[in-house]
């Protein structure tokens, strides 16, 4: 399959990108920045495209010569659109980094158009949506009259620029969860809970993941909420978190958050990378309760394992339009990517 990956240059893109030519694959890198494309391209010694997501026609000719496209370019809910017109405009198939509610939805939305037009809409390849909604689907397909999941994500790792960049964009907006098939507003730092990750009780509190949307495609589950860990030193500012969320609707707090991320490092080290870990706990609430725990490598180094395993999983045998990770390949994807394992379950709790 002809791969073009677009964005990298970026954190986690030139992190795949060095990682599919190891393995043998020979993608086309793009994104914007001519320097920068060029750089990365005779270093890995791969062809090259500069191609801005605003110029329309020649982004749709440097897509219709592959496949399929990998977009690492966030914050997608700036960029997803572009590129996925240009990829149904040409017959390309699409997957991403996003861990963003709102562009699942938007691609959830385009499922006839990507029908009609052969084209699997594949987002959320990455540490986010992959090992939560393999482990959703898992533990929904063993529980009777499934009604609820809650999942819980643990993990001490650092977050890249462009992770914290597509962060700032959802500041203001709200802690979303899922409630009777909808989406639902819940004020910020409310909703903590505890969590058992194998013997290790943690508070958790609710934020939006990705989750809540393909974890209702996958599953069918019409009440989801999810959480993450909360380190201790976060927590006093936590219960303040809510009175703060209107001035982060305010663009020029933004704009200043955005400035102060400028200055941080890059992304982990490969030495964070190396020792990072992270744990996710699911519960399915319904007749029975069913529950089970994975542990995955750093997120990041998952997130570049995942993509590429479903680069080579290809999508030849995928039914085209929006499709999740587990929808895609079957619960059990995750079972074959390395560094990822289950703790103990599925297991009936209830």
């Amino acid at each position: 399959m002809s791969i073009l990956l677009y964005g990298a240059t970026g954190y986690t893109g030139e992190l795949i990108a060095r990682e599919m030519v190891h393995r043998g694959l020979t993608p086309t890198l793009a994104g914007r920045d001519r320097d920068r494309v060029r750089r990365v391209a005779a270093d890995l010694d791969r062809p090259s495209e500069v191609v801005s997501l605003d110029d329309t026609d020649l982004l749709r000719g440097v897509v219709g010569d592959h496949e399929a496209v990998v977009h690492c370019a966030g914050p997608f809910v700036d960029t997803t659109g572009p590129m996925v017109d240009a990829c149904l405009d040409t017959g390309t198939h699409y997957l991403d980094l996003t861990g963003e509610v709102a562009v699942f939805e938007r691609l959830a939305a385009r499922d006839d158009d990507a029908r009609d037009a052969s084209v699997t809409l594949l987002p959320g390849v990455g540490f986010d949506v992959v090992a939560t909604d393999c482990l959703a689907r898992s533990l929904a397909d063993r529980c009777v009259e499934p009604r609820e999941l809650r999942l819980a994500v643990d993990t001490s790792a650092r977050l890249s620029r462009g992770t914290l960049r597509t962060a700032v964009e959802g500041l203001g907006t709200g802690t979303l969860v899922r409630r009777d098939g909808r989406l639902v507003h819940v004020p910020v730092g409310r909703g903590t809970r505890r969590v058992s990750f194998d013997g290790d009780e943690k508070p958790v509190t609710t934020v939006s993941l990705g989750d809540l949307s393909t974890a209702y495609r996958s599953t069918g589950i019409g009440t989801i909420e999810t959480a993450v860990a909360v380190p201790g030193w976060a927590r006093p500012g936590l219960s303040l978190a809510g009175y703060a969320e209107p001035a982060f609707a305010s663009e020029p707090v933004r704009s200043g958050v955005r400035r102060l991320i400028g200055v941080l490092p890059r992304g982990p080290s490969e030495a964070e990378r190396e020792r990072g870990s992270a744990r996710i706990h699911g519960e399915v609430v319904g007749e029975t309760t069913v529950s089970g725990l994975l542990s995955t490598p750093e997120p990041y180094t998952t997130t570049v394992r995942t993509t590429i395993a479903a680069i080579e999983e290809g999508l030849d045998g995928v039914e085209p339009g929006f499709q999740t990770p587990s929808t895609a390949f079957g619960a059990e994807f995750v079972d074959g990517i390395e560094g990822i394992e289950w703790v103990h379950g599925p297991e009936q709790t209830i």
